[in-house]
């Protein structure tokens, strides 16, 4: 296999799979699949191989992903069900005041999409949104903007969300490292995104709350209160962090390895926090605000749902990724980008934008990216901190220029009573915002982890 057949087979290898999902309109599912053994057969690997490498990375990515991805949905349905979202905007609007009300709403969407999907937080705090706008005769994007970016930079940036956490496995990336970095950096995009474009673009497009929609917020006593709504959200996080920072100064030696680090490892790897904390905030959230045992099971099987969906394209996207490392495309790819201009970062983020653009789907963006990249950054012999910032490149190049494409899309300009004029200018307008203050400020980050 020649150096001059790599850029054709890659290339022919995403447009065969960008093919299937839009024109076949086959399960992104089976065209990464399919795109995989494409990708085995070009190379010259004999058959039997292809198949023991789809094998392989079934099984080396779901055994991940899947406990994380499904452990975090079920964590994320009992905040939903439990109306903690709802008292954690209420919480903060009521501290910040509807002056400054737009910062509640970017804040209360950057820690509600940590554990919640992005179309269901959306559904669920989008009535605060229509309230404040009757109450104080602004537009709606006034709020709406910096509540959708909150929720979408968390969403791609910050684990235990399936994006992230997919991206991180397949280019072998510790999560402490993303969840801090996903901060660092999540909390200015989501600022400029949110309440700084958001004042500008309202004052462009006026848009009144819809008519006939019921009063969000009602007071309900069994509704958790804010303090604990933080603790539950903060827990996860803070256990793996702890893990993160306790092994490194295990491995640099700024203390001794001893029963207790070992402990400490073992309560932060993301499978331990998670069950921990899915635990917590199934008995504080919901069994012990009254709700039944019976009920908590629906829920439980009812958030595996998508997570289903998402788990088995992750999957596929580690398929994808073990057939190039096995096929030997994979070093040729990492040898030919050690003489390339192009850095790492920008590449991850060039394709994740590329894939995004084309067919819409920010997860089939984030995995097929991965997928491409984890070859190529095993070469460049990358640090911890340096990985990290690579998933954060993929999950910003898988947030640009949403359009007519993406469900997202059509969500919002459904919810919010505008035309797809009306939508490009402010919503997408918004994601790629995100998108390249991911990649400015990933960039600059990176300068620190050289």
């Amino acid at each position: 296999m020649s150096t001059l057949s790599i850029p054709v087979i890659v290339v022919s290898a995403v447009l065969l799979l960008l093919f299937m999902v839009l024109k076949l309109k086959i399960s992104a599912f089976i065209a990464l699949l399919l795109t995989s053994i494409y990708v085995g057969v070009l190379t010259g690997m004999p058959l039997r191989d292809i198949s023991r490498s789809i094998q392989e990375g079934m099984a080396g990515t779901l055994g991940f992903v899947a406990t994380v991805v499904g452990l975090g949905a079920i964590f994320g349905q009992m905040l939903e069900s439990s109306g903690g979202a709802e008292s954690l905007a209420d919480y903060l609007l009521k501290k910040f005041g509807k002056e400054r009300a737009p910062w509640a709403m970017v804040l209360t969407g950057f820690m509600v999409g940590i554990p919640v999907f992005f179309d269901v937080g959306f559904i669920i705090l989008v009535p605060i949104v229509y309230a404040l706008s009757r109450d104080t005769k602004r537009s709606l994007l006034y709020y709406a903007i910096p509540l959708l970016a909150g929720l979408a930079v968390t969403h791609s940036f910050i684990p235990p969300t399936p994006g992230p956490v997919a991206v991180a496995d397949i280019i072998d990336a510790q999560l402490g490292w993303v969840i801090l970095l996903g901060f660092l950096l999540g909390a200015p995009t989501a600022i400029i995104a949110g309440p700084l474009f958001g004042k500008y673009i309202s004052g462009k497009i006026n848009l009144s709350a819809p008519q006939g929609v019921d009063e969000p917020l009602q007071e309900h006593d069994q509704r958790p209160s804010f303090r604990l709504i933080i603790i539950v959200i903060s827990l996860p996080l803070i256990l793996i962090l702890l893990n993160t920072f306790t092994t490194v100064a295990v491995s640099k030696e700024i203390i001794t390895a001893s029963v207790w680090t070992d402990v400490v490892e073992f309560i932060g790897h993301p499978f331990s926090a998670l069950i921990i904390a899915t635990l917590t905030a199934t008995y504080f959230l919901c069994i012990k605000k009254g709700m039944s045992k019976q009920k908590v099971l629906e829920l439980s099987t009812k958030a595996l749902g998508p997570a289903g969906i998402i788990i088995l394209i992750t999957g596929a996207g580690g398929v994808l990724k073990q057939v190039l490392i096995d096929s030997g495309i994979g070093q040729l790819m990492a040898e030919t980008m050690m003489y390339s201009a192009l850095p790492p970062i920008l590449l991850a983020w060039l394709i994740s934008a590329a894939v995004r653009v084309t067919q819409g789907s920010a997860t089939v963006a984030m995995i097929t990216a991965s997928s491409l990249i984890a070859p190529i950054i095993t070469a460049f012999e990358l640090s911890d901190p340096q990985r990290a910032l690579i998933v954060i490149a993929i999950a910003s190049g898988a947030t640009m220029l949403s359009h007519v494409n993406d469900s997202g899309f059509w969500l919002v300009g459904k919810y919010l009573g505008m035309n797809e004029k009306q939508t490009l200018q402010s919503w997408t307008v918004m994601e790629t915002i995100i998108s390249v203050c991911g990649l400015i400020f990933t960039l600059i980050a990176s300068l620190f982890f050289a």
